[in-house]
Formats: structure tokens, C-alpha cells, sequence
């Protein structure tokens, strides 16, 4: 009881600060998920890097401003009016290409026996949590527009997916999904969830008036596919390294990426749709 307690105040506080960040306007919204970004990187890295030296440290700092990169370099675009493609690829090579060559410097004096894994996960983090994270704020601008309700969509769909397969599989399931990577995700789970999503997903559009029904419904879908395969690609990496969790930051859930494992992978699939219909 007492854990189950812990568990839920960290979720409404959770809940309360991601819920100030997104609709407190567009400055609080990038700096909000920048902060997502720099700590999902650094849990990232913490555990595929991190082994209590100095080096490391350096490598793990390198590789938050390489990750963090993408989201800056976006935010910059949707909020500085930048109105040409010359402006943009300016910012870009000012901002982003000197840390991938600061990463092979730092090798080249590191005295790492595994100079390129190192790179490469690093590259990875930016794949992985700071692409998606920058496909993110094309969600959220175009031009003078902040959609701020589909952000929140977004995410409201992605939790009720989590909430229903872990309510629905705890109690009725009994197949396993992919017992090698989680033990726990059932099939029944799975459905469950996505019942629980296109529920939720049809109450939103009711109630917000945001988008048609049609396109909550292939968010739904979206989410309900690509948001569990997030969750087993994390379950996936932790397994491979031997880690529980991705970090302790959010008492009795975790790491902030064990919580944004599922929107991170659903991201690039949801913003192809959403700019597609725009």
C-alpha cells in the first residue's frame, strides 16, 4: 500500500508539472521538453557509458548536447521566425555538426579501448530520444499555430495505453508476448490497452473538439501499435545491459525514459501522420 502510495503522488506531480510546461505557452513547452530531453539522454547514456570516471562524464556530456541537438535546432526554426532555408542550415552547422566531430576528437585522446562503440552510442541517443523529441515541436507549430491540445492528446493516449495494458494484463493475462525481452507483457494486456486508447481517444475528440474523429482514430492506432514496441525496444536495451530501470528519478516509477520509452517511438510515426493532414 505504502509503495502504491508513493507511486500515485509521483504520478500527480508528474502529471501537474508536464500539464504546466505544455499549456503554459510555447516558451514553457520547449523548455519543458528540453528538460525531457537532457535527462532521458543522460539516463540513456548513464547506462551504456557510465562506469564512475572522469572520461565517461565528459563522454556522457558530449553526448547530451549532440542529442539534445535536433530539439534546439527546431525549436530555434518554429520559434525565432526564421523564414529561410539559408538561416536554418547557418543555425544548424554552428549548432550541430561540431559536437559529432568533438566526439571523435575526444576518442582520439580518451584512451578508450572501444573508441567507436562509444560514438555510436552516443549517435544513437540522438537517434533514439533526441530525433524523436525534435519531431515533436513540428507537432506542435506550424507557423503562429502552438497545438498544444494535440500534444496533450499525444500524450493522454500514450498513458491510458500504459495504464489499461498494466490493468487489463495484470488481472486477465495469461499469453506472453515476447517472454525474452519483458515476462510481464501479455497479449491480453496489449488489447486491452488498445481498447482503452480508442475509448480514450473518441471521449477526447468529444470533448476537445480538437481534429476529426477520423484522425484521433489513427492516432489511437498509432499509439496502440508503436507505443508498446517502444516499451519492449527499452525492455530490450535494459535487458542487454542488466539494468532494472533506466533511473530513480521518479519514485516508484523509475527513470523519466522508463516513462517516455512509448512516446519516444510512437513520435516519428504520429508527426509523419499529423503533417501529412496539415
Amino acid at each position: 500500500m505504502k509503495g502504491l502510495t508513493r507511486r500515485a503522488i509521483t504520478a500527480v506531480i508528474f502529471v501537474l508539472i508536464v500539464m504546466g510546461g505544455l499549456f503554459g505557452g510555447r516558451h514553457s513547452f520547449v523548455l519543458l521538453f528540453a528538460i525531457i530531453t537532457i535527462v532521458c539522454l543522460w539516463e540513456f547514456l548513464n547506462m551504456v557509458l557510465h562506469h564512475g570516471n572522469r572520461r565517461d562524464f565528459t563522454r556522457m556530456v558530449l553526448g547530451v548536447a549532440f542529442g539534445l541537438t535536433p530539439f534546439l535546432l527546431t525549436s530555434i526554426l518554429h520559434m525565432a521566425n526564421i523564414e529561410t532555408q539559408e538561416q536554418f542550415a547557418i543555425y544548424t552547422s554552428i549548432l550541430y555538426f561540431p559536437f559529432i566531430f568533438l566526439s571523435f576528437i575526444y576518442e582520439l585522446f580518451s584512451q578508450s579501448e572501444t573508441p567507436f562503440q562509444n560514438i555510436g552510442y552516443i549517435v544513437l541517443g540522438m537517434v533514439y530520444i533526441g530525433t524523436p523529441f525534435a519531431l515533436l515541436t513540428f507537432i506542435a507549430f506550424e507557423g503562429d499555430e502552438f497545438y498544444s491540445w494535440t500534444v496533450f492528446g499525444l500524450l493522454l493516449l500514450t498513458w491510458m495505453n500504459d495504464t489499461g495494458a498494466y490493468l487489463i494484463g495484470s488481472k486477465f493475462g495469461r499469453h506472453l508476448m515476447l517472454p525474452r525481452i519483458s515476462p510481464k507483457k501479455t497479449w491480453e494486456g496489449t488489447l486491452g490497452g488498445m481498447t482503452v486508447t480508442f475509448l480514450t481517444a473518441y471521449v477526447f475528440c468529444t470533448v476537445s473538439g480538437v481534429m476529426g474523429l477520423k484522425d484521433w482514430m489513427v492516432l489511437a492506432a498509432i499509439v496502440s501499435i508503436f507505443g508498446p514496441m517502444g516499451d519492449l525496444v527499452e525492455s530490450m536495451l535494459k535487458r542487454s545491459i542488466g539494468v532494472k530501470d533506466t533511473g530513480h528519478l521518479l519514485p516508484g516509477h523509475g527513470g523519466l525514459l522508463d516513462r517516455f520509452d512509448a512516446f519516444i517511438f510512437l513520435l516519428p510515426f504520429a508527426a509523419a501522420y499529423l503533417l501529412s493532414i496539415r
